[in-house]
């Protein structure tokens, strides 16, 4: 079942638009949405949640209009943004007291829950907590009214590696136990490389792939090889490519043709999602 379905979205600013966009966020898994800053990854987000009305197209979230059902479907959704939108100045037992109300399904136990499973006290004030600590008590505010999708907007930036790690393990043992879904937005791939089922890349305001990641990694392919190998043919198949004095590497979106046209001459290695990122919001050619 998709818990999300945009269908030839699109959004035109003064400095950008979003291109005919389509894909869909299915329940139990953790789907990445990955591109440059500036892609277009916040504009589909605040689509999603009715902040922002696309110029044509649709989304549908729990199978309801976004704009026509937007409390009822509130209610199903936890977000996690990367900054902070708490008042400073109070605790955070005082915050959840202001959150609570607003949700039908709140459920003071399960807060409780996580703020013992993240080593929060409610008597700590907002702004005593530390990035990574607010990070967590966004987490817990977001996971205690029963939400069925959790939509997470970079929420790793600045934040150091192990607590990152900790993020990572933690969303996939409470989030995905419930048979629910994650929508992660990020430019770090490296998290979603640890956790992600699925890929949704944006550039450009564009589509570029919505698939499964495993797939993904094994269409995909870095090439690496001596210059000499580099001809009109042999670098249409190349998305984007480095050439230095002695030597190139590039990326394929086709590890088979690739395999057929270079044979045993070039070095086939599986991309991370950074590299497809990289090559592909690069493109074309550079010279090191």
């Amino acid at each position: 079942m998709n818990v999300i379905e945009v269908q030839n979205v699109s959004k035109n600013f003064k400095h950008f638009s979003l291109n005919n966009v389509s894909f869909s966020i299915k329940r139990g898994f953790i789907t990445g949405l990955i591109g440059p800053n500036g892609a277009g990854k916040s504009t589909l987000i605040k689509m999603m949640l009715g902040l922002v009305r696309p110029d044509s197209g649709h989304i549908s979230v729990f199978g309801s209009d976004v704009f026509t059902d937007e409390a009822a479907v509130k209610q199903r959704i936890g977000i996690v943004f990367d900054e902070s939108h708490f008042y400073e100045d109070l605790t955070i037992y005082e915050m959840k007291r202001i959150v609570a109300p607003f949700y039908q399904r709140w459920n003071d136990q399960k807060f409780a829950g996580y703020l013992d499973t993240f080593e929060l006290s409610p008597k700590q004030k907002i702004k005593e907590l530390s990035k990574g600590m607010k990070m967590k008590f966004s987490l817990a505010l977001a996971l205690s009214h029963e939400a069925e999708l959790l939509i997470m907007d970079e929420p790793t930036a600045g934040l150091d590696p192990v607590f990152r790690r900790e993020l990572l393990e933690q969303l996939g043992s409470i989030i995905l136990d419930e048979g629910n879904a994650i929508l992660f937005s990020t430019h770090i791939t490296t998290d979603l490389d640890r956790i992600a089922d699925y890929i949704t890349f944006i550039n450009k305001g564009q589509l570029v792939f919505s698939e499964d990641k495993d797939a993904i990694v094994e269409q995909y392919a870095l090439v690496k090889g001596e210059r000499e190998l580099l001809d009109r043919d042999t670098r249409k198949q190349f998305v984007g490519i480095r050439e230095t004095s002695v030597g190139f590497e590039g990326l394929v979106n086709n590890r088979a043709e690739a395999q057929a046209a270079f044979g045993g001459y070039a070095v086939f290695e599986k991309p991370t999602l950074e590299d497809i990122m990289f090559y592909t919001v690069k493109g074309g050619t550079a010279h090191v």
